[in-house]
């Protein structure tokens, strides 16, 4: 192997140089100038949940508060559900807090239908629906066992989901004409339940 010079070697060191300097430009050339780039973008997306809500007219006031009572004894009175939800949904009557004395339930004749036209405190105007109108014509003792929950609810009363629907329930009420005197000094009671769930 032939040596090499000191003069070619200092030749190449002078070549070296430019060479790197050629190479160092580059870089801070291109480290000067952006990129080109492009986006595109979807907006801002949002989740709301609906709902379902019922109202009813009764302004906090028990439908019946009825004392005295004889056989015959009869009333009636009415009370506007409105759902306002925006879900459509299923709504069912049921009855809660049930509780009598002396048989009283046992012979108080209860009838509920719903329909439209009426409302708390008068059932002026009440119409029943064509189709499913009665809910209930039986001893007010059966109601609550009968109808206990949503599940077993009466009704099914279909809503939309429109802004305000409503229906109208007219509830009656009578005492057997034939009640023993057992019956005598009883009591009954019997807490009313719209439950409205989105379909």
């Amino acid at each position: 192997m032939s040596a090499v010079s000191p003069r070619t070697a200092r030749l190449a060191a002078l070549i070296g140089v430019p060479v790197a300097l050629v190479a160092s430009g580059a870089i801070v050339s291109t480290a000067s100038y952006s990129a080109f780039s492009a986006t595109t973008q979807n907006p801002t997306s949002n989740w709301t949940a609906g709902s379902v809500a019922l109202t009813d007219d009764d302004g906090g006031s028990a439908l019946f508060s009825a004392t005295n009572l004889k056989p015959g004894s009869t009333g009636e009175k009415c009370i506007t559900v409105t759902s306002t939800g925006s879900l459509p949904s299923t709504v069912k009557l049921y009855g809660t807090t049930a509780s009598s004395t002396n048989e009283l339930a046992a012979n108080l004749t209860l009838k509920v239908e719903q329909g439209a036209g009426g409302g708390f405190g008068s059932c002026t105007g009440f119409v029943p629906a064509a189709t499913g109108g009665q809910l209930y014509n039986a001893p007010l003792s059966g109601f609550a066992s009968t109808y206990s929950n949503y599940a077993t609810g009466a009704g099914a009363w279909v809503t939309t989901g429109a802004a305000s629907e409503a229906r109208t329930f007219r509830v009656t009420y009578t005492l057997s004409p034939d009640a023993p005197n057992t019956v005598q000094k009883g009591t009954a009671s019997l807490g009313l339940t719209w439950e409205a769930q989105n379909n």
